[in-house]
This record gives structure tokens, C-alpha cells and sequence, in this order.
């Protein structure tokens, strides 16, 4: 696997991997609605012999529930097809917490759900002295369900959250995540947590492993969790340009947020990928070229396939940051 830049495949993504990690929302729906390409790319990709399992930070909803929203959405999908950030968390909860012990759980009922389900008694409050917090975000979480965290924490209890992500979008634009209430319970302690969910590769991994799968493909919109956590597990990961990281935010990602592949929705399961390469000073993806000259990105072309400007501009770019001539992020325009 290349260690920074663009993966290449000469045949379609759904025969060369046998496991898709399918993220939820910005890549199979989008809120309630559906994504253009997504059931289609799906069923299709299904059809070619590739496996599939959803991977989502949400920790609030059961697998259940999850499945049938999919189901709905055309994507047919069952429960064991779905592994949420509250499994995760309480599989890390199992690393270091005998079963039968008291947890305290601030999160909704997927995560209850989990917790229970490894065997934990589950309690609602620090006085409770549980040696574990699990914390997960749920649309009703309060004050006073952040201040019993908070006060189990300062008690010596091992802080987890299901995930770290600071925003997650809604109908109306982005909300405060899980991340921003774990934040709060951070402020008041000082303890840093552990977390189970993405970028984390805890979940790929626990995903992979129930697949029992060879040569997994983690498709995501995000590039600081999707993304890096394909990276931070060394599995090959596809940018999807359907929901929240652009296709400019990819030619700017950090090393360990970037992708092996780029595509515009999921029916690019279905087609072979080509890789950049070196021609006279630029870097070419079919008829696109782009190059870095003097800090500022050069495009040249205009292809058929849009995404092909967006492989070069991402090549010339990773490669100019990499060894170490400048990039002005200014010169870099909307692509896609």
C-alpha cells in the first residue's frame, strides 16, 4: 500500500476488496434522504461478491434500527451488518473492566444497549461508584448527565466516549457531537478519554474481524475520522464527495487523513480506479494534469470524469507538501 499517496486499480473496488466499512450518514443517506448512486452502487457492488458492514460513530441508535432506516432507503441491511460506535465502546470497555461491573452509561439506548450486552451492570449516577464511565451522544443528554459524569470521572472512573467527533450534521446545518460533550467533561476533570470511535481504528478492526475478512476497503465523507482511520488501521480508504470533507479539503488533507481512492459517490465501487503519474513536471490522471509551481497549484485539462482533475491536483499537491516545497492553499480552487 502506498504510504501517502494515490492508490491505482485496474479492476473495479468491488472485486479487488471483499469487505466494504460503509459509513452512514454523507455516504449512504444523507439525514432522512437518500444519496444519489448510493443503493444503486451498493446492491451492485453486493452483486459483484463484495461483503458490507456500516461503521458509524453514532452510538445512540441500535443496529436494529440502523438496519431498517438502510432498509428503507433501499439498501437492504441487516442488524449484524451494522457496527455502531457503542459496540465499539463497550469492546474497549472489555480490555481493561471485569464483567459485572457497575458502568455508568450518558448516552441513548444503542449504547445502553452494548453496555448491557457485555455483560456490565448499568448505573445512572457517581454515587453509584462505577468504575467506568461510557459516554455517547444522544439528543437529550443534559447538564446533569454531564455533571454525574464528571463527578465519577474526578472518583478515580475510567473515562471512555464512543467517539470524539465535535460536529454532526443535521437538517439545519452542523450541531454540537459527542465530541464537544465529552469536551465538557474533559474541562471539568482534566482526564483525557479514551475513545473507541473513529478516527480510532477500533471499530474497522472489530468490523473486519466479525466479517472475517481479507482485504478490507473503508469508504467515508469525512477525512479527519473516516479516513484517518483508515490510515491510523493501514487499510486502503475511498473519499466519497457526497457529504462532509471536499474535494479541495482532500488536495490540503494532512498525511494522516488522506485517501488511497477518490470518487464522487459509491457507484465508484463499481469501476476501476487510475493512479496519478509523473509526465514532463506533472502529475497526469488520464486527460487532467496538475502540477505545484513556485507554492501555487496548476491545473490543466478538461477531463471527462471530473474526479481525474481532483486525483492530479491531490498527487502534485501531497507531493510537493511531502518533500517539502511550499503550498499555498490559496491557489487551490473548489474542484468536483
Amino acid at each position: 500500500m502506498s504510504a501517502r499517496g494515490l492508490l491505482g486499480s485496474d479492476e473495479p473496488l468491488a472485486t479487488r476488496y471483499d469487505l466494504a466499512l460503509v459509513d452512514l450518514d454523507g455516504v449512504a443517506y444523507r439525514g432522512h434522504e437518500p444519496i444519489d448512486g448510493a443503493a444503486e452502487g451498493l446492491a451492485q457492488a453486493r452483486a459483484a461478491g463484495m461483503r458490507l458492514v456500516f461503521v458509524t460513530n453514532n452510538a445512540s441508535r441500535e443496529p436494529e434500527t440502523v438496519a431498517d432506516q438502510l432498509t428503507g432507503l433501499d439498501i437492504p441491511t441487516r442488524a449484524d451488518e451494522v457496527m455502531t460506535a457503542a459496540q465499539a465502546a463497550a469492546e474497549l470497555l472489555a480490555t481493561r473492566v471485569e464483567p459485572g461491573a457497575s458502568v455508568l452509561v450518558v448516552g441513548g439506548a444503542g449504547l445502553h444497549t452494548a453496555v448491557r450486552a457485555k455483560g456490565y451492570r448499568v448505573v445512572g449516577s457517581a454515587d453509584d461508584e462505577p468504575v467506568a464511565v461510557v459516554q455517547g451522544f444522544a439528543p437529550d443528554l443534559g447538564w446533569s448527565d454531564l455533571a454525574e459524569a464528571a463527578y465519577a470521572v474526578q472518583r478515580g472512573a475510567w473515562h471512555v466516549a464512543s467517539n470524539l467527533d465535535l460536529s454532526l450534521p443535521t437538517a439545519r446545518g452542523f450541531a454540537p457531537g459527542n465530541g464537544s460533550l465529552v469536551g465538557a467533561v474533559r474541562a471539568a476533570t482534566g482526564v483525557e478519554p479514551a475513545s473507541a470511535g473513529k478516527p480510532s481504528p477500533t471499530m474497522y478492526r472489530l468490523a473486519v474481524a466479525r466479517a472475517g475478512a481479507a482485504a478490507p476497503l473503508v469508504v467515508g465523507d469525512r477525512l479527519d475520522t473516516d479516513l484517518a482511520g483508515a490510515r491510523a488501521g493501514d487499510m486502503p480508504g475511498l473519499h466519497v464527495l457526497t457529504g462532509v470533507s471536499t474535494a479541495r479539503d482532500a488536495v490540503l488533507a494532512a498525511p494522516g487523513e488522506r485517501p488511497h481512492y477518490l470518487a464522487a459517490d459509491l457507484r465508484a465501487l463499481l469501476v476501476p480506479h487510475p493512479e496519478p503519474v509523473v509526465d514532463g513536471g506533472w502529475w497526469v490522471c488520464r486527460d487532467a494534469a496538475a502540477r505545484v509551481v513556485d507554492g501555487g497549484l496548476e491545473l490543466r485539462g478538461t477531463p471527462v470524469d471530473p474526479v481525474d482533475l481532483v486525483r492530479a491536483a491531490c498527487a502534485a499537491a501531497w507531493d510537493a507538501v511531502d518533500t517539502g516545497a511550499p503550498l499555498d492553499a490559496a491557489s487551490v480552487p473548489e474542484l468536483g
